[in-house]
């Protein structure tokens, strides 16, 4: 007998939602761990007091990579929120206006999309002073593009529907329709396409920070660590790329999991299937 598909997805959801939880506290417990020098254990490869070893100057790879894994969440976050806010109220605005509205909103996506994203990040975090905020506005400037095409794109669907033309025809107002029809039916394609932005603005924050552009080396970031770590591989310290790479692409396929199994619960049909 088949289960019940979306159980099993919610008890998914639940898991992932407390791993990334504990993930995100313990990281912040740990950053001053992370930064703690001691020379009298630099260079250990893993072992049971250190499983992920320890750096040239003696730092514990297990403590930086929980603390750099927990900014990436936190400017994953940021913004996710803040491209999905931009894409919803620019997508929804270009299908419900039409005309010359939807005209200069997609001339903006193009002219964003048209841009290589690294290198528009990299512009707009230069720009905004590098550091937390400079990355998190160069990352979330440029991740709204293809939501917003994704919005719009479901708005013009839902407004040749004979359902919302009736309302139309009633006198139902522009907000009330917005409000009562067009969000709720919105909800399940922008909260899965807002989960799916976590992955890509956690490895282009990692990707930018590896280039120098991004957050300041003082802090234990995931990027930080992958760049330092380049100069000791030649010499056999494998652990100090090995583990923090391993944990940030698992982290990744993480959100893409909790995204993909977002969509089968806000989906009845997909979910009995």
């Amino acid at each position: 007998m088949r289960g019940n598909r979306r159980k099993t997805t919610l008890l998914l959801l639940i898991f992932a939602a407390g791993v990334l939880c504990a993930l995100s506290l313990t990281g912040e417990l740990l950053a001053e761990t992370a930064s703690a020098a001691d020379f009298s254990r630099k260079n250990l490869p893993p072992c049971p007091a250190c499983p992920f070893g320890t750096d040239w100057m003696g730092r514990d790879m297990l403590a930086r990579t929980l603390a750099g894994l927990s900014l990436s969440l936190r400017v994953g976050a940021l913004t996710a929120a803040a491209s999905g806010a931009v894409a919803l109220v620019l997508g929804t605005a270009a299908a419900a206006l039409g005309g010359w509205a939807d005209a200069l909103i997609s001339w903006v996506i193009d002219l964003v999309m048209g841009v290589p994203h690294i290198l528009l990040i990299i512009l707009i975090s230069l720009a905004c002073g590098r550091g937390f905020w400079g990355v998190t506005a160069g990352v979330a400037l440029t991740h709204w593009t293809s939501l917003a095409r994704l919005v719009r794109g479901e708005v013009l669907q839902l407004k040749e529907t004979p359902w919302l033309r009736m309302s139309r025809r009633l006198g139902v107002s522009r907000s009330a329709l917005l409000r009562n029809h067009l969000l709720p039916h919105l909800l399940p394609q922008f909260l899965t396409g807002v989960i799916l932005q976590f992955p890509h603005a956690i490895l282009h924050e990692a990707s930018v920070t590896f280039l120098g552009f991004g957050l300041p080396p003082e802090q234990p970031a995931t990027g930080i660590i992958l760049e330092e770590s380049m100069a000791y591989l030649t010499t056999g310290r494998w652990w100090l790329a090995l583990f923090p790479g391993l944990s940030l692409v698992l982290l990744v396929v993480l959100f893409a999991l909790i995204g993909e199994r977002l969509r089968l619960l806000l989906s009845p049909a997909a979910a009995q299937e």
